[in-house]
């Protein structure tokens, strides 16, 4: 597997952002009651990484460290205000379903998160398969998420209402579009993936190399232990 298509694996299977690396759980919980709201979401947040990720690992040479977050944060509410303008004027019901979630794109843990633990140490083409990546990983999830909970709570699937069709009368169980169905529903699913036995990237070095895998405290050797592994 080259590394473009690794980013993109990484992000939708080994470390994905929700369900995997537990990161923007707050839209997650939130917005997942419809599964419209969850690929609207997942969406845009996808849009908002991928360009944040390209503009910053263009300037990752340029951007001092000392003003590196704040830089960041600069690039990305831009990038988040020009998604809310479109979706405002082009996707109104979208906008009002999805409410204050929307600029708070800003602060969503993913999006800082892969600015600062890949787009600032790789080149632009992996930068944007990497958001590609998390942005499909998180879209995925909330999908799924949002998909089951309209099932299960109201009886129907992307809006469509299929309890009308069925030969006899089944009550939606009304818990799963509150916010308790949220997080039930996202603990099975990491229960699913545990079960599986899906191993992250730390996980793997820790096992194959004896690497502690923490890049947050030093990202050079956690980079060679991973060469060394491949």
């Amino acid at each position: 597997m080259n590394r473009y298509a690794e980013r993109i694996y990484n992000g939708v299977i080994k470390e994905n952002p929700t369900l995997i690396l537990m990161l923007g759980m707050c839209p997650t919980l939130a917005v997942s009651t419809t599964a419209l709201n969850g690929v609207g979401m997942g969406v845009s947040t996808m849009a908002v990484l991928i360009l944040s990720n390209f503009v910053i690992s263009l300037l990752r040479k340029v951007i001092p460290d000392q003003v590196r977050l704040p830089a960041y944060i600069v690039i990305v509410a831009s990038l988040v205000t020009v998604t809310e303008l479109l979706i405002e004027a082009y996707l109104p019901g979208l906008y009002k379903a999805l409410g204050i979630y929307i600029p708070l794109i800003v602060v969503n843990c993913i999006i800082l998160g892969r600015a600062e633990a890949y787009a600032n140490k790789h080149t632009p083409g992996l930068a944007v398969m990497d958001g590609i990546g998390m942005g499909l990983g998180f879209t995925i999830a909330l999908t799924l998420a949002g998909l089951l909970r309209e099932v299960l709570g109201s009886g129907s699937a992307f809006g469509f209402n299929f309890l009308q069709y069925l030969p006899f009368e089944v009550e939606p169980i009304g818990i799963f579009i509150q916010p308790p169905g949220a997080f039930l529903v996202i603990a099975l699913f990491i229960a699913i993936m545990n079960a599986i036995g899906i191993k992250t990237r730390q996980r793997e070095l820790v096992e194959s190399t004896g690497c502690d895998g923490c890049c947050a405290k030093c990202a050079t050797p956690c980079e060679k232990a991973e060469e060394e592994a491949k």
